[in-house]
């Protein structure tokens, strides 16, 4: 049984029965079938549809971000953002997708051309996870269904009632059917999915552990395979920046979903000199955010996505302290059967301590105190993960010399990191691999075919 449950509350609100083998061979075939026939639409008709898609989101925003809020947790200001960030990367597919894709001609030293041409590879699977349960997917999906693949979505087992209203969505917006489905399964049966030969890739969001066995089984398949998963980002604030803003920023960047972002800033590595400053200008602007219900247009966060999820982020801020780590704010232990968590922040954290080495997946941010740009630079990079960092200095042209040496898959200067669909998003290291978004992205799941013409 799959269960929707409101973490706020804790009482369940749905419950499902997963797809037994003879309906996920159905959703498996019609996939296939479906493809034969929307690899063969134009980009034109795929446009009108994705159009669609995103007016239905806007339509009916409400609907959905309701359901995001019930189901996880976001507070409804953010589930009504995330609504509009998915019409956002529909309208962007759709009418850059036919450009991105056009066959590219090549001319050869020898007097003979070529052509590039970008075909549909076929039924593509997405492993997708909770924390932004329609944004991750639909920034998988409006690239994907444009190039002329179709869609299968195997989502987080604690967001039954997104996935299906994600499927809802391109029902809604009059694909055809079978172009995108969503498949209510339990985790074990993702592997079996990826070995059908109708399956020719595989997209994961998630944790470094799902990414491997995901991956693992993609490679032993020889199948293509997308990995955007965990981070740690350093949010670096030089001696020049602009402290009050760049604190400002710093809160809204470890505090949005409350904190449960891949790339949310999670590790503030902070010039000496500006240090105090920052940190308590940091710490009020934390302090000043709403506690509230989920559903209350004035909260700006309210739980975490389960109780498990709050309780395995105590035992990382309780092993950092043990180790030698200090808390400045926050910092006491969840409620049992709750889903609370006090936000923190921890400063003095030895190498030893999880808060320097590990992913913390919630509202507790980690505070370094360095002498130097080399020193923050070097911090910065002591880490595993490469997703993306946000580095704050008045001196961009020393800024962008200094992006080049941050080990991530995106530098932002002076601003929150954020993916968005003009912009090529993912890491490097144990972040993952591949892009998306951008051209980037809708390039990751097509045959990239040379005709010689000779």
């Amino acid at each position: 049984m799959i269960k929707s449950i409101n973490p706020y509350t804790g009482k369940i609100l749905k419950e499902f029965d997963p797809l037994d083998e003879v309906q996920l061979e159905a959703a498996l075939a019609k996939s296939e079938a479906a493809f034969i026939k929307w690899r063969e639409i134009d980009f034109s008709d795929r446009k009108k549809y994705m159009k669609a898609a995103a007016e239905e989101l806007r339509k009916n925003l409400d609907e959905y971000a309701l359901i995001l809020t019930q189901e996880m947790g976001k507070v409804i200001k953010e589930s009504q953002a995330e609504i509009e960030k998915c019409a956002w990367v529909c309208d962007y597919y759709a009418e850059n997708a036919e450009n991105f894709l056009k066959p590219k001609s090549i001319d050869l030293p020898d007097g003979a051309s070529a052509k590039v041409f970008y075909q549909p590879l076929g039924s593509i699977l997405a492993v997708m996870p909770w924390n932004f349960p329609f944004w991750q997917v639909f920034r998988f999906a409006a690239p994907t269904l444009m190039a002329g693949n179709t869609g299968l979505l195997k989502h987080a087992s604690n967001v039954p009632q997104a996935a299906l209203a994600i499927q809802k969505v391109f029902e809604r917006a009059g694909f055809p059917e079978g172009v995108f489905q969503t498949l209510l399964i339990d985790s074990k049966v993702t592997n079996s999915i990826i070995a059908d030969p109708r399956i020719k890739a595989v997209t994961l969001t998630g944790s470094e552990k799902a990414g491997s066995a995901v991956a693992s089984s993609a490679g032993k398949h020889i199948k293509k395979s997308l990995l955007e998963l965990g981070g740690s980002d350093p949010f670096i604030i030089l001696a020049d920046a602009d402290v009050g803003k760049a604190a400002k920023t710093a809160a809204k960047a470890r505090m949005i979903n409350f904190g449960q972002s891949c790339i949310a800033a999670k590790r503030f590595i902070v010039e000496e000199s500006i240090f105090e400053e920052f940190t308590e200008l940091f710490s009020q602007e934390i302090q000043s955010m709403k506690f509230g219900e989920p559903e209350d247009s004035d909260s700006d966060y309210a739980c975490m996505a389960r109780e498990d999820l709050a309780f395995e982020l105590f035992e990382q801020v309780e092993k950092s302290v043990k180790a030698g780590a200090k808390i400045i704010l926050g910092g006491k232990k969840p409620e049992k059967g709750k889903a609370f968590f006090e936000p923190t922040i921890l400063t003095d954290i030895p190498k030893n301590a999880p808060a320097y080495s590990e992913e913390l997946f919630g509202p507790v941010a980690s505070i370094f105190k360095v002498k130097n740009e080399e020193e923050a630079i070097s911090l910065a990079n002591d880490s595993e993960f490469g997703l993306g960092g946000s580095l704050w200095t008045q001196d961009l042209k020393r800024a962008e010399k200094l992006a080049k040496k941050i080990e991530t898959g995106a530098v932002f200067i002076n601003a929150l990191t954020a993916s968005n669909p003009h912009l090529p998003f993912g890491g490097i290291k144990k972040s993952g691999y591949g892009r998306e978004l951008s051209q980037e992205g809708i390039l990751e799941f097509v045959n990239i075919k040379t005709v010689y013409l000779g």
